[in-house]
């Protein structure tokens, strides 16, 4: 039998114990405390293939036509290559996020490319719902300083609110036709981060496609700066149906500043420790008689208290008899 009478404080979601067996589920990492996150999608021309919706066609055939045997012909409207990718990242992502919403975007659209569409600020629960079907006006370059202004301005509106890291995730196909503006962007963000105008952002890049210049990638991403090191890292994928899953693993290497945690019980012992990454449920055993656990992780403290052991029937009189 589990109970759950007392409910469960941030970043804790659901918390079952029984017989002195705690599972507890985190609402989101502790380790990404503060985050806020973006997506910026590319959506200049090269891009445009990958939004074409496909179309199968099922049944019908002859014997239909002639004795009306068989299925009946229907047309299957299939997902674009982007779509189900982009909802994978909206829901992974907003899982990390303070609030639960990352502005998501095109970027690179209009004839200069220098246009951003934003798709508004989404949360997990409209993953499911939204469309990522392309910008409205696909662009003839690749130019991804705006994107990287708009990100900015978006942050420090997100800062003001209480965001105190940032993460911009970029999808492009191609090779960036202002790499060297996007340098002067980058130091520009370093310094004010040193400065402590701006708290740290990480700005991951997740190449898809054989369009990819890889070595400007590298270029752009291997640069350190002083007294932050490294702003950006990047991967490249074969083919659009692995990015998501790049993206997650390259958004759980930069992010987590803190490995693991250590579990302790109301009276500072030692229940659990968690040498590598948190899972996303923590399962430990609590003394007979705590009333509390605390999760140290990353230098903050969370402590959650524990529902009283409700007693069986057998034990009624033995507690009738201590009262």
């Amino acid at each position: 039998m589990s109970h759950e009478h007392e409910r469960p404080v941030e970043p804790f979601s659901d918390l079952h114990v029984e017989e002195g067996h705690v599972r507890a589920t985190l609402l989101h990492d502790p380790t990404v405390e503060g985050l806020d996150v973006a997506l910026y999608i590319d959506g200049s021309g090269s891009m445009s293939e990958n939004y074409k919706e496909r179309t199968v066609a099922h049944g019908g055939g002859l014997l239909y036509d002639l004795f009306g045997w068989g299925e009946a012909p229907t047309i299957e409207t299939l997902p674009n290559a982007v779509e189900p990718q982009a909802r994978w990242m909206l829901e992974y992502l907003a899982s990390k996020d303070r609030n639960g919403q990352l502005r998501c975007a095109y970027w690179a659209c209009g004839k200069d490319g220098r246009k951003v569409e934003p798709l508004g600020e989404l949360t997990a629960a409209d993953a499911k719902a939204t469309r990522f079907l392309g910008p409205r006006h696909f662009g003839q370059f690749t130019v991804l300083t705006p994107a990287l202004h708009d990100f900015r301005n978006y942050f420090e509106g997100q800062v003001a609110q209480g965001a105190r890291q940032g993460c911009c995730v970029i999808i492009t196909d191609g090779q960036l036709h202002d790499a060297d503006e996007v340098k002067q962007w980058s130091r520009k963000l370093a310094q004010d981060i040193v400065r402590g105008k701006l708290p740290r952002v990480n700005l991951i890049m997740v190449g898809v496609g054989a369009g990819v210049n890889e070595e400007q990638l590298e270029d752009v991403c291997h640069e350190e700066y002083p007294g932050v090191g490294h702003l950006w890292c990047h991967r490249v994928a074969e083919e659009i149906k692995n990015i998501a899953e790049l993206v997650a693993a390259l958004v759980d290497d930069t992010m987590t500043v803190a490995a693991g945690g250590t579990v302790y019980d109301d009276k500072g012992r030692v229940l659990k420790a968690y040498e590598g990454r948190l899972p996303a449920v923590l399962e430990f055993e609590v003394p007979e008689g705590c009333e509390s656990f605390t999760l140290e992780v990353g230098g903050q403290r969370y402590t959650q208290p524990l529902p009283e052991e409700e007693h069986h029937d057998e034990d009624h009189d033995e507690d009738e008899d201590h009262h």
